[in-house]
């Protein structure tokens, strides 16, 4: 691999939609990196992506018309896989045949969570970037926030040495629903508010009950037990909201995906300490906007974050209108009342700390210590979850095989 460590990595974009621009306004935070190129399928789109780039003062990024023209440019050096769920399998096999064809000069690909739909495509991932010996990264933002990474920092450092290591995580994300209409077709996203929300809050427990420094895999998976329900967008006049925004309310064949999940997760470290994690998620959330909450415990400690309990809020009375818009918070509901704000969304959410690491760990040509081993442990424990809602019973991960197993509304 050639040594990027003197120059600036140039990147290119898969898919120019919400997450892309996400991560834009992250790379603005993050030095040594050039956003050189972008590919998605909407000529028109990739052209205004292309040109919010150089407005941004990120690069001289050029749309390319084909997936292959960018993975084989001399003037990309890895690649930020951010296309839909079901695309990216698909993105995965041409990387993996020109790289092996000697086409392309890349050096990392980094993916957008989850990994996959489901632990097949999920280990289909990996196997086809380990054959290419890529260097590779899993953009789970959430353990890369700034209040995960600082409290805990603080606790190992100060409290875990003094009375023992924290036993119990509590993780939570909810908001009012996707922006896009491919996240409401199971078949295409994989599944629901479980695949698309859990996937952040089974990672960041498990990375807070982590050793720092260690592999996530220290902590062998034991049960898993969940549940999952359809509370709001099943049901009228919210299937009409969903016909007039994305076309899938009345349709004959719209199979409902939950909006709705909670799960319970029990691990073992390596002196058979049992640890859990609690995760819920939601798509039927009425507040302010997106709410992440995270709590961690141990003997003698505890750690607390919720995203809308933000220093910043504004009071607008209903004197004040005008049109509906995301300038306070993610996933905003109003535009009146008292309102949080998230005065800088994607270094609280962790987006600048993960581009930062992706770009600096591709230039050192050094594996992301978030990558995609993570991703297919991420999915299976997805799968063990949906798994054990569909069943009505505890799965035991290490005595069941969970690589053939579809979530029920990702079944055709």
């Amino acid at each position: 691999m050639n040594d990027f460590e003197n120059r600036t990595l140039r990147i290119g974009f898969i898919g120019s939609g919400f997450i892309a621009n996400f991560h834009l306004d992250a790379l603005v935070a993050v030095r040594n990196v050039d956003v050189c190129g972008v590919y998605s399928p909407t000529q028109s789109k990739r052209q205004v992506f292309a040109e919010r780039v150089r407005e941004m003062g990120l690069g001289q990024c050029r749309p390319y018309d084909s997936l292959e023209a960018l993975i084989n440019s001399p003037d990309i050096d890895a690649v930020w896989i951010l296309a839909p769920n079901n695309t990216r399998l698909d993105v995965m096999r041409v990387i993996h045949r020109q790289v092996k064809a000697g086409r392309s000069q890349l050096v990392g690909i980094a993916c957008e969570k989850p990994l996959a739909r489901n632990l097949a495509e999920a280990r289909e991932m990996l196997r086809l970037v380990e054959d290419t010996d890529l260097l590779h990264g899993y953009l789970e933002n959430q353990i890369f926030c700034t209040p995960v990474q600082r409290g805990k920092e603080i606790l190992w450092q100060r409290a875990v040495p003094l009375t023992g290591r924290p036993y119990l995580a509590r993780t939570s994300e909810e908001h009012s629903g996707p922006h896009e209409s491919w996240f409401w077709k199971g078949s295409e996203q994989g599944g629901g508010a479980l695949s698309d929300l859990m996937c952040h809050c089974v990672e960041v427990g498990r990375f807070l009950l982590s050793t720092p420094g260690s592999n996530r895999d220290e902590l062998r998976l034991k049960s898993v037990s969940a549940t999952v329900a359809n509370l709001k967008w099943n049901k009228p006049p919210y299937t009409q909201k969903l016909n007039d925004k994305f076309g899938l309310g009345k349709q004959g064949d719209y199979r409902p995906v939950e909006d709705f999940a909670r799960g319970t997760l029990i691990f073992e470290d390596d002196k058979a300490n049992e640890l859990i994690v609690e995760a819920s998620t939601s798509w039927a959330y009425v507040g302010s906007g997106l709410r992440i909450q995270l709590e961690l415990s141990g003997p003698e400690y505890a750690m607390e974050f919720s995203s809308l309990n933000t220093s910043l809020k504004l009071f607008l009375s209903r004197e004040v209108t005008g049109s509906e818009g995301e300038d306070l918070v993610e996933k905003q509901n109003a535009e009146q009342g008292l309102m949080p704000v998230v005065e800088d969304e994607a270094g609280v959410y962790g987006y600048v700390n993960e581009n930062r690491h992706m770009v600096e760990s591709f230039r050192r040509t050094e594996m992301p210590s978030e990558n995609f081993v993570d991703g297919v442990a991420v999915v299976e424990m997805l799968m063990a979850l949906y798994k054990s809602a569909e069943e009505g019973r505890v799965i035991y991960p290490d005595q069941e095989s969970l690589i053939d197993y579809v979530p029920v509304v990702a079944r055709i």
